[in-house]
């Protein structure tokens, strides 16, 4: 019966797309279209950059981090949601989260990308891939016990319901956009709605049965690379060209990166007398989380400013706080992009201002209170929706697999192989 009620459901979204199809697409150009070759060059180089976060960064992060019977699990998660969300974007993301200037969803006007002329595809690729990339940063808190089935409703479902809303009123002309809230490339958008829905779902879920320490650390070190690199196309690119401000923002997202790693190894160095590699990796992940909302008005000061603070009010959210509340936060979503996303958010309105060498063009009290009801609202709203979402999946096909194949693993319970043959 799951597998019946899962086939039904994507079937009745390949059956609505097969329909629409036959209308086609508008092929006027429109606004938002790159200014010059050099902008248009860069946006496509910013756009590989931000697909390349997922797939294979973020795949090779968390892959590393589980047990060697799941790391094919968590590369399926990945590489599955890259595909599936692609899709789910064409035909209803794109709309919902830009759509048209105002209110608190885009609308169904641009349903299946109707009306997107040739000049604004471009803008639309970029757009997609943060769609791709929120909901697998989720997968994180609840891998190694989660149904394939459950994540992928789960996530689509959020996606629609909890990232669209929340992009169209912080970027395209909704309610935090008319308010000035200051947030360039997700802090507020990506981070904290990511981390608040993981930090449901992994109380939702409930804890593993049997956690096992990371089997591929050699992996997880590679793919926090890739996230690094990926991330100056995140930041940068949501400056919408190859401009000046562009650079900096670039400039200020490695600082930020670095900074938070040294200060996460300096804590650990000084705490239990090692620095470890999870904890360099984990810390610079934390740098480029938080330093995301803020990038497009901090300088470099401001930025080691955010690096440090993110390393430190970050490695105790995922060390200190995670297990004084007990809640298995598996690959710490939570407490590095939630938290860090939260932070750079708050600090944004610090930084921003022009005696740290910001950018920003506003007084530091009243931006603060506008950074922290945008987060707060964002936070509730996500919590909320993601419960809802949750329940609707765990009636449809439910959340976890059994305890034994949780015991067999992943890869061979829900996928029939194995990573490794012995």
């Amino acid at each position: 019966m799951m597998k019946n009620k899962t086939l039904k459901f994507f079937g009745t979204l390949t059956g609505v797309a097969l329909l629409a199809a036959q209308n086609g697409f508008a092929q006027e150009s429109g606004a938002g279209a790159a200014t010059n070759t050099g902008d248009s060059a860069w946006m496509m180089t910013a756009t590989a950059l931000v697909l390349f976060m997922t797939i294979p960064g973020l795949a090779l992060f968390y892959g590393g981090l589980v047990h060697r019977r799941n790391v094919l699990s968590v590369l399926m998660h990945c590489f599955s949601l890259a595909c599936a969300l692609s899709v789910v974007w064409l035909v209803a993301g794109y709309t919902l989260a830009v759509g048209e200037d105002g209110g608190w969803i885009g609308g169904i006007g641009a349903l299946f990308h109707r009306g997107v002329g040739s000049g604004d595809i471009l803008g639309s690729a970029f757009q997609m891939t943060f769609f791709i990339i929120t909901p697998a940063l989720i997968i994180g808190t609840f891998v190694e016990r989660i149904k394939f089935s459950a994540m992928l409703i789960f996530s689509i479902l959020w996606a629609l319901v909890v990232y669209a809303p929340i992009c169209h009123i912080t970027w395209f002309g909704g309610w935090f956009a008319k308010l000035g809230v200051i947030d360039l490339a997700g802090g507020i958008v990506v981070h904290i709605t990511a981390g608040v829905a993981a930090l449901v779902a992994c109380i939702m879920v409930g804890k593993r049965k049997h956690p096992e320490p990371p089997h591929n650390l050699p992996m997880t070190v590679t793919g926090t690379a890739m996230l690094w690199v990926g991330w100056f196309g995140f930041n940068a690119g949501s400056q919408g060209g190859a401009t000046e401000a562009a650079a900096m923002t670039l400039f200020v997202t490695h600082l930020s990166a670095a900074t938070a790693a040294c200060t996460w190894a300096a804590i650990e160095w000084f705490t239990i007398g090692k620095p470890s590699v999870l904890g360099i990796v984990t810390g610079s992940i934390a740098g480029l989380a938080a330093i995301t909302p803020a990038s497009g008005v901090a300088g470099p000061v401001g930025a080691v400013i955010i690096g440090i603070a993110s390393g430190g009010i970050c490695w105790v959210a995922s060390v200190k706080l995670k297990n004084h509340f007990g809640y298995d936060d598996s690959l710490d979503v939570v407490g590095v992009h939630g938290v860090g996303g939260l932070v750079g958010t708050l600090l944004a309105a610090v930084v921003g201002v022009k005696a740290l060498g910001g950018f920003g063009d506003f007084a530091m009290g009243k931006q603060f209170g506008l950074q922290l009801m945008a987060a707060a609202v964002t936070a509730v709203y996500t919590a909320l929706a993601s419960v809802v979402i949750l329940l609707v999946v765990k009636a449809l096909v439910g959340l976890r697999v059994t305890e034994q194949e949780e015991i067999v693993g992943l890869d061979q319970s829900a996928h029939g192989e194995s990573a490794y043959n012995d």
